[in-house]
């Protein structure tokens, strides 16, 4: 059984999914589930879970290895629409949390499961600052060393049709997100929820 529509301030459990395991898993917020849009609020101090065992033929998740416990700075909002291989994260700076820029974030269209939903992070994103005249690329040289490493055996191809995609519809104005999103406030009351227990041991969703 897989969750139904979360409700605002429903804690929502993204995992990410590595070749049929989970690997990495934070909990976020819910702002908006609708048929449209699925809105993810990552709040500050959110904690960072890495499973104690698995195969991992691409090693530990590389935030493991660096020490990366929780999310440090301002929180981040995260879109995504049924289906489509991105989200639009949402980024702020300073001590005003001013809009700092949207981030497109390439990856598996997410699935629902009992806790949340699972995805899987593509390396390579594009990145539109608040104050930029035009996006930019990031993450292309690691993103080739991980198709080296394997970590996406056959799928090179479809994500980077997928970067060349979200790149021409920017080139061409389209804007297939709510701007207003960049002035979105997340409820006072909302803190850090923790993880689940038995996170880890929720089937992967197909």
């Amino acid at each position: 059984m897989v969750a139904d529509r979360f409700a605002p301030g429903d804690t929502v459990v993204r995992r990410e999914v590595l070749r049929g395991e989970v690997w990495f898993a934070c909990p976020t917020i819910c702002v908006e589930d609708s048929p449209d849009l699925l809105a993810l609020y990552l709040p500050p101090g959110a904690e960072f879970g890495f499973p104690a065992a698995g195969a991992f033929p691409c090693g530990r998740h590389p935030w493991e290895t660096a020490g990366h416990r929780s999310w440090s700075g301002h929180g981040k909002l995260m879109l995504q629409r049924p289906g489509e291989a991105h989200s639009v994260d949402v980024f702020w700076t300073g001590p005003g949390r001013d809009f700092a820029g949207w981030y497109f974030n390439l990856q598996d269209p997410v699935r629902r499961t009992p806790i949340g939903v699972d995805t899987l992070d593509h390396e390579l994103d594009l990145w539109w600052g608040a104050d930029a005249d035009r996006y930019v690329w990031k993450d292309v040289e690691l993103f080739a060393q991980r198709l080296v490493e394997g970590r996406y055996p056959g799928m090179g191809d479809a994500i980077q049709a997928e970067g060349d995609r979200i790149a021409a519809l920017l080139d061409a104005g389209e804007r297939w997100w709510d701007p207003a999103w960049a002035t979105w406030q997340p409820e006072p009351a909302w803190s850090a929820p923790p993880l689940p227990v038995g996170w880890d041991r929720v089937p992967p969703a197909r």
